[in-house]
């Protein structure tokens, strides 16, 4: 109790206040032995108060220390102390769980933003003039096709244009980028604004998948050409195809040349009205009624179909649908016209006369649960120059081909939500397209 008495601050605080006032009394009277006696007792407070101060400034750094270590276990005791001991010790843990609420909370903030930023569909990077990345988000790692983003270098992997573009664009500018990689053509549409951040100027750098747009837009465009040009090609031929066949029933007896020659307008009129009925399918597919279905059993009836309508015993199909009860929610019918075209297209690429021809038709889900089906073959592989242009209505390479069944493929994955890709690996001599489900 003494012990806790003379500690306190008030006592050092009064004692070195009567004494100073009592020297001077002792000096002005020349009283200068009582001066010294209470001169020593004045020093003795000093030192205490000295004591004091030290002991509570170690308080405070150690304090600090443990909050720059991240230590909020500590705590100092309260129970048993004077009261201005208890006070001190009171109120460094109050700041210390201050500031441990501050720092939850700012962790807490933290992660809030974080979560955001990996739900928005925008690819978001924070970079740094020297080409350094302070953050990203997951949309922006799966766009880049990146496990790990650190340095604006880590793209020319990817494209020298990308990795120039992320690390020269300016703030206030939009551009667009196309590059290939695994997953294909990719387009990218890059925004950035600029910001200081810990004293440092960073840009902020936000992409987009315009891969659906431009697609979309292509489609569109095309199916608006073919309506117009099916349109004017049925208005012009139906006539002089009707034409040749009442000539041909009003002359019957006319000669063998003019007989002739209308039989060949009459037929090839009648070719070129089937060549654009099959046009029309590309343009009047109907709407899509999914419902959920096992893969495994479609992928099974899909192989078997193919196979009957196709007969090629030097081509083995195997099927690979992981998990066995992968489902998938989309209309049945339409994705049948889609992979049986696939199955179709493989079995002619490889051919008769190609051994050990092998089509793999693999299943299986991603982890955000979109749906992939992918059908490769070990055929020869498509051309990059034709491999740009296989989604183009009209386009083929086949003698006898039409250009249609792509076309129709990427429509009707469209309407389904979905996408159909190609990717040609020349390297492993085969070609994949993927068909995605979201």
């Amino acid at each position: 109790m003494i012990k806790g008495f003379i500690d306190s601050l008030t006592f050092r605080l009064s004692s070195l206040l009567i004494l100073t006032v009592t020297a001077t009394y002792l000096a002005l009277a020349e009283e200068w032995v009582w001066f010294a006696v209470v001169l020593t007792f004045w020093l003795f407070f000093l030192q205490l108060m000295r004591r004091l101060y030290r002991r509570n400034a170690q308080k405070v750094a150690f304090m600090f220390d443990a909050i720059d270590n991240a230590d909020y276990a500590f705590k100092y005791a309260t129970s048993g102390r004077f009261s201005n001991d208890k006070l001190v010790n009171k109120s460094l843990n109050r700041i210390t769980k201050i500031l441990f609420q501050a720092k939850a909370d700012a962790a807490q903030k933290e992660k809030y933003y974080e979560l955001i930023m990996n739900s928005i569909t925008t690819g978001i990077i924070v970079v740094d003039d020297n080409g350094y990345i302070y953050q990203t988000n997951n949309e922006a790692l799966r766009l880049l096709g990146l496990a790990v983003f650190t340095h604006a270098k880590q793209l020319r992997k990817i494209d020298e244009g990308l990795a120039e573009l992320i690390t020269n664009i300016q703030p206030g500018t939009k551009q667009q980028i196309s590059f290939t990689n695994e997953r294909g053509m990719v387009h990218l549409s890059i925004r950035v604004s600029e910001m200081t951040l810990q004293d440092k100027h960073v840009r902020i750098i936000a992409v987009n998948d315009i891969n659906s747009e431009l697609d979309e837009k292509e489609i569109d465009s095309w199916i608006r050409l073919t309506r117009v040009l099916t349109h004017e090609i049925m208005n012009s031929i139906t006539p002089v195809t009707s034409l040749s066949d009442t000539l041909l029933s009003i002359h019957g007896d006319a000669n063998n040349e003019i007989r002739n020659g209308l039989e060949v307008i009459s037929a090839t009129g009648k070719g070129l009205i089937s060549f654009v009925e099959s046009y029309r399918k590309f343009t009047h597919i109907p709407e899509p009624h999914p419902s959920l279905f096992y893969v495994q059993k479609f992928a099974d009836r899909m192989v078997q179909l193919a196979t009957h309508q196709n007969h090629y015993p030097n081509i083995r199909i195997t099927i690979d649908v992981q998990p066995e009860d992968l489902i998938v929610y989309a209309d049945e019918n339409l994705i049948s016209q889609v992979v049986l075209n696939l199955l179709k297209n493989a079995m002619q690429a490889i051919g008769e006369e190609q051994a050990e021809g092998r089509i793999e038709v693999k299943a299986y889900c991603n982890e955000d649960d979109a749906v992939f089906i992918e059908v490769t073959n070990n055929g020869p592989t498509i051309p990059p120059e034709e491999a740009e242009h296989i989604f183009i209505p009209f386009f083929t390479t086949k003698e006898s081909g039409s250009g249609i069944g792509l076309s129709i493929s990427r429509q009707i994955m469209r309407l389904s939500g979905g996408s159909i890709t190609l990717k040609s690996l020349p390297a492993l001599k085969q070609t994949t397209f993927v068909l995605m489900f979201p």
